[in-house]
């Protein structure tokens, strides 16, 4: 396997980053998680966007160009061999000393891993999936706000443990009013009596690539689909829920909190969803081979 690494693409052996870089002392840089569909890495533009984004938040400076980024994941993919998989593009403050302070990283490390990607059982997308709601709550965007893909996901850990403790796939979020955020890693949707709600980033969600895809999609096919809060009432009272991420891409929840989700099967709001997602994905972003 091949990493690029500040520049350079080198064997997994050797990639190596210092002990005393900021990301891995205080979890201090940004991140994005990219799927490659059939040599098409899916929405790079947008990952990158909003991994400058991101670093613009925290004050890192990334010491590429945007154009010289997509170079380098194309060639990380391409070095690869790779059709289908999974990007991880890191950027760290980089080396400095044991304090806190940035200023003491003179320059930001980079990295991007290029591999094979491990999907959900295909029968978790004919059967769904189990949730529960964690008592773990979304932080305060205030305080730093969960919009930045941030090398810290502590929130989501804790969140995803009590999901794991649980014997459940995955875990919802609420923010310190009770309304719903998102979940661990995945963003959510409700569907009832035919309109779909998905929670508005400013409550504390991450703005999902996928996520934005769906609602572009649903809009294009003339759905009712609205960005509004919403609290566990709604999502007891769903016809339908399903889940959107990079790995997950629409995955289907048939119970919450041991409540039965509609039938209990998916629904045909997301079905229709996931088709046309499926169809688009592999020519929607930029190609890595000619």
């Amino acid at each position: 396997m091949k990493i690029w690494l500040d520049g350079q693409l080198v064997e997994k052996e050797q990639a190596k980053v210092s002990v005393f870089d900021h990301g891995l002392l205080y979890g201090d840089g940004v991140f994005e998680g990219i799927r490659v569909y059939d040599g098409c890495i899916y929405r790079l533009d947008q990952h990158l966007e909003r991994l400058w984004s991101s670093a613009k938040y925290i004050k890192l400076a990334i010491p590429l160009s945007r154009e010289e980024m997509q170079h380098a994941v194309v060639e990380t993919v391409r070095a690869n061999g790779l059709r289908d998989g999974y990007i991880r593009l890191v950027v760290t403050r980089g080396e400095g000393d044991l304090g806190l302070n940035p200023t003491n990283c003179p320059r930001p490390t980079v990295f991007i891993i290029a591999d094979q990607i491990r999907l959900f059982p295909k029968e978790l997308y004919e059967n769904g999936i189990e949730v529960i709601s964690a008592a773990v709550q979304r932080q305060p965007v205030s305080a730093l706000n969960p919009r930045v893909k941030s090398l810290n996901y502590l929130n989501n850990i804790l969140a995803r443990i009590e999901a794991n403790n649980a014997g459940a796939h995955e875990a919802i979020i609420l923010d310190l009013r009770g309304f719903v955020v998102e979940c661990t890693a995945d963003n959510i949707f409700v569907v009832r009596h035919g309109t779909i709600t998905t929670p508005p980033v400013y409550l504390g969600a991450l703005r999902g690539i996928t996520r934005d895809a769906v609602i572009e999609i649903a809009r294009e096919m003339d759905l009712d689909i609205r960005e509004e809060p919403f609290t566990l009432y709604e999502v007891y009272d769903a016809d339908e829920i399903f889940l959107t991420g990079t790995a997950a891409e629409l995955v289907p929840v048939v119970k919450v909190d041991g409540r039965t989700v509609g039938t209990g099967r998916p629904g045909p709001v997301f079905n229709q969803l996931l088709k046309e997602f499926r169809q688009r994905a592999p020519r929607d972003g930029v190609m890595v081979y000619d």
